[in-house]
C-alpha cells in the first residue's frame, strides 16, 4: 500500500510549537517512521538536500545572523555547542614574569593577559600543533616542549617615566608621564622559525582590540613579561572560545484568528516589539464580504502581522481578555535563527563553516568506530 500524503495545512500544523499563556504544546518531534500510520518519514539524503536552507540576515565581520531551516534540533544545538567549545583558537597560557613593580599582583595581571582575544593568520593557526603540557613521565616528547609549531611568544616590556615637556598645571597622567597606561597594543609578537612565513604583516599575532587597558603605571614602575600562547578549545577554558555569544531561537509564528479592529488593534500592536504588528485600513471588499468579521468597519484600522521575525514571544497579548480566541502564538520547530558574535580570531561567517568541519570530523570518527565494532 502506498504511503499516505498529508495535506500542506497538516504538515504546517505539525511544524508549529504552540505557545499558550501558561504552557507550551506540540513539543515532541513526530517526523520519524511509525508515528503517523500510513505515512513514511524515513530519512532520505535527497529530501534533506531539497528541504534544508541557509538564509543570512546579517553578515558583519564580528557578528552574523542566519537561519538554518529544515534541520533537527539536535543538530542545531550541536552546532551551537561546537561554536562555543570545540573550535581551536590561540590564547595566552603561560606568563613568565621577569619584573613587575606595578600595583597589580602577578597572578591578577596574568589572568588579565590570558583573557585578551588574539588574532592572526588562520592558515598559520591551523598549521600549529597542539601543545601538550609536560609531565614527569615525558621523555623528550616534541609536543611537550615549546617550539615554533606549538607555541607563539609575545613580550611586554613597558616602563613609566616622567614627561619633562608636560605643562606645570597638567593633571592628566597620560600627559604627565610616558607609558602611564599599558594597553594590549604594547604586546610585541616575536616570531621564531616557520612562524615568520605564516604570521606576517596583517596576519601577525596581535590583540583583536589594541585598546584593552592592562595596567596603570607611575614613574619608576615597570612590567617585563614573556608570554607563551598555545592552541586550545573553549571546553578547556573560556579564553579559547572563539565566540562571545552563540545563540539560536525558533522563528516566531503569529496567527490572527479573528479580526482585531480600532483601539483594540492599536493596543494589540503595543503588545509586540515595534514593527511586528502593523495597522491597515479595512477595505470595502473585506467589509462587504459576509462572515469576514469586518462587516460595517470599512476604513477602520485592523491589526495585521507585518514581521514575525522580530517578535520575542513575550505572551503579553495573551494576558488581555479582549484578545482571547483572536490570536494564536507559536514557533516553527525546524527554523533556527542563529546569532554569532566572534571574539575576532575568525570572522563571524567563517565560524559556522569551522563548526561544520568539526562536526564532519566527529562523524568520521564515529563511522570508523562503528566499522571497528562491526569488523
Amino acid at each position: 500500500m502506498a504511503p499516505l500524503v498529508p495535506s500542506q495545512e497538516e504538515l504546517q500544523r505539525r511544524r508549529i510549537i504552540g505557545i499558550n499563556a501558561e504552557t507550551v504544546t506540540n513539543i515532541p518531534s513526530t517526523d520519524f517512521p511509525g508515528h503517523w500510520p500510513g505515512e513514511s518519514h524515513a530519512w532520505a539524503l535527497e529530501k534533506f538536500k531539497n528541504d534544508f536552507k541557509v538564509e543570512y540576515h546579517r553578515n558583519d565581520p564580528y557578528e552574523a545572523s542566519f537561519s538554518l531551516i529544515g534541520l533537527d534540533a539536535a543538530i542545531a544545538n550541536a552546532f551551537r555547542r561546537i561554536l562555543m567549545a570545540e573550535i581551536p583558537t590561540l590564547a595566552i597560557e603561560f606568563v613568565f614574569v621577569q619584573q613587575n613593580t606595578s600595583v597589580i599582583q602577578d597572578e591578577v595581571l596574568a589572568q588579565r593577559l590570558g583573557l585578551i582575544p588574539l588574532k592572526g593568520n588562520v592558515e598559520g593557526i591551523n598549521w600549529m600543533h597542539w601543545f601538550r603540557k609536560p609531565t614527569d613521565d615525558d621523555d623528550g616528547e616534541p609536543d611537550a616542549q615549546a617550539s615554533d609549531f606549538n607555541t607563539v611568544v609575545l613580550r611586554l616590556d613597558v616602563e613609566c617615566t616622567e614627561n619633562r615637556n608636560a605643562k606645570d598645571d597638567e593633571k592628566d597622567p597620560r600627559k604627565l608621564y610616558h607609558n602611564a597606561h599599558v594597553y594590549a597594543k604594547d604586546l610585541v609578537f616575536c616570531p621564531v622559525g616557520r612562524q615568520e612565513q605564516y604570521f606576517v604583516d596583517d596576519g601577525a599575532i596581535q590583540p583583536v582590540n589594541p585598546d584593552i587597558l592592562l595596567a596603570k603605571l607611575r614613574p619608576g614602575q615597570r612590567i617585563e613579561i614573556e608570554l607563551h600562547c598555545i592552541k586550545g578549545i573553549g571546553a578547556d577554558h573560556a579564553k579559547f572560545s572563539p565566540v562571545a555569544t552563540a545563540t539560536y531561537r525558533l522563528l516566531p509564528d503569529i496567527k490572527i484568528e479573528r479580526p482585531i479592529i480600532g483601539d483594540d488593534a492599536k493596543k494589540f500592536a503595543k503588545c509586540f516589539p515595534k514593527g511586528v504588528i502593523g495597522l491597515e485600513p479595512v477595505t470595502s471588499a473585506e467589509a462587504a464580504r459576509s462572515g469576514s468579521g469586518y462587516e460595517g468597519h470599512a476604513g477602520e484600522q485592523k491589526a495585521v502581522v507585518r514581521d514575525a521575525f522580530n517578535d520575542t514571544v513575550s505572551r503579553e497579548c495573551l494576558r488581555h481578555d479582549e484578545f482571547q480566541g483572536k490570536v494564536k502564538l507559536g514557533r516553527v520547530r525546524d527554523h533556527f535563527i542563529f546569532n554569532v558574535e566572534s571574539t575576532g580570531q575568525f570572522e563571524s561567517d567563517v565560524l559556522f563553516l569551522e563548526a561544520v568541519k568539526v562536526l564532519k570530523l566527529k562523524c568520521s570518527r564515529w563511522k570508523r568506530g562503528l566499522s571497528d565494532l562491526m569488523g
